[in-house]
């Protein structure tokens, strides 16, 4: 038997037999929206605190801080419940209501703040430390300088999808946020085997693109996905070996958020679906027979009042038109 914290990881391998067969090409989502907090950053939650506590930084009776854009933050809010601490999450006022109320259910400290640019002090970034520098016994768990993020996907996503597909796998795409995913994941699998491909698949408005692509920050557009695209380079994301990067838009990902319920039978959320597009554009970029291995983040569920809105998705501009797969 097992608790929550040893539940999480070794989620299934989905291949999407629709999309791979349009494409001439394999294209499988790691179904991270399998894991007992329902998404990918139950991962990193993990690693942060097994590694706060082992240093000493977390005690029995402490309390967790965090700055997220939800999916931390619920990961975060499950494990405090499981481990016998309270959480305080710091949130933007720009994400969806979904995630307000299941965080409020789980029973975290929720501060909900502004929404700011990282430059402005009230960010909810610092915010979150304020939060904890301020509060007796407490963790800033900082998904986004914590290496303890991207060495659990080093030690876990990594692994897991090197088991599954070993050199079948011709390339890895993945979103990035913290950059913790895409970064241990990369590491992981680069050293087993050189020669596959790893890359970034960014929204508009993020800048990792163009540094990818330049070595510069520069960011262009906008978009309205949830918990990825970012423009600094955090630790986590430092020094990872990316080979290649891409963009998808929001309308891209919308249309394939509806696509693969539609056909594959996949209720997913809109960074899911982006590393769908991504994935999928990649690979029609490398050879006929290719393996592209991509992260599927979240369910569908916490985006209820957005993507499945259809007066939301007509005012952003980006309700779902397509019939096939004509967008990719």
């Amino acid at each position: 038997m097992t608790g929550f914290i040893g539940a999480i990881g070794n989620t299934p391998h989905i291949a999407l037999p629709k999309l791979s067969e349009a494409l001439g090409r394999t294209i499988v989502g790691k179904a991270e929206f399998l894991n007992p907090g329902g998404s990918v950053k139950d991962r990193a939650a993990k690693g942060i605190v097994e590694d706060a506590e082992a240093r000493g930084a977390l005690r029995p009776g402490g309390t967790i801080v965090e700055g997220t854009a939800g999916n931390t933050g619920i990961a975060l809010s499950l494990i405090a419940n499981a481990r016998g601490y309270r959480s305080i999450i710091c949130i933007p006022d720009d994400q969806s209501p979904e995630k307000y109320d299941m965080l409020r259910t789980f029973g975290a400290d929720l501060r909900i703040v502004p929404s700011a640019p990282f430059t402005n002090p009230k960010n909810y970034y610092h915010v979150a430390r304020e939060v904890a520098e301020a509060t007796p016994g407490a963790m800033w768990a900082d998904q986004f300088n914590n290496v303890a993020n991207r060495r659990a996907h080093y030690a876990s996503t990594g692994p897991e999808i090197w088991a599954a597909f070993g050199t079948e796998i011709t390339a890895f795409a993945a979103a990035c946020g913290t950059g913790g995913t895409l970064a241990g994941t990369a590491m992981f699998l680069k050293e087993q085997h050189p020669s596959i491909r790893t890359v970034l698949c960014d929204p508009l408005g993020s800048a990792l693109f163009s540094y990818v692509k330049t070595g510069e920050l520069n960011a262009t557009g906008d978009s309205n996905a949830e918990g990825i695209g970012i423009k600094r380079i955090t630790e986590n994301f430092k020094g990872a070996p990316i080979d290649d990067a891409l963009q998808v838009d929001d309308r891209a990902m919308v249309e394939m958020v509806y696509w693969l319920l539609r056909e594959e039978g996949l209720y997913v959320g809109g960074s899911a679906a982006l590393n769908v597009v991504g994935a999928a554009r990649y690979a029609k970029t490398l050879p006929k027979g290719s393996t592209v291995v991509t992260i599927l983040c979240d369910g569908g569920d916490r985006y209820r009042s957005r993507l499945w809105n259809r007066a939301w998705l007509q005012e952003n501009d980006c309700a779902p038109q397509a019939h096939d797969l004509s967008f990719l």
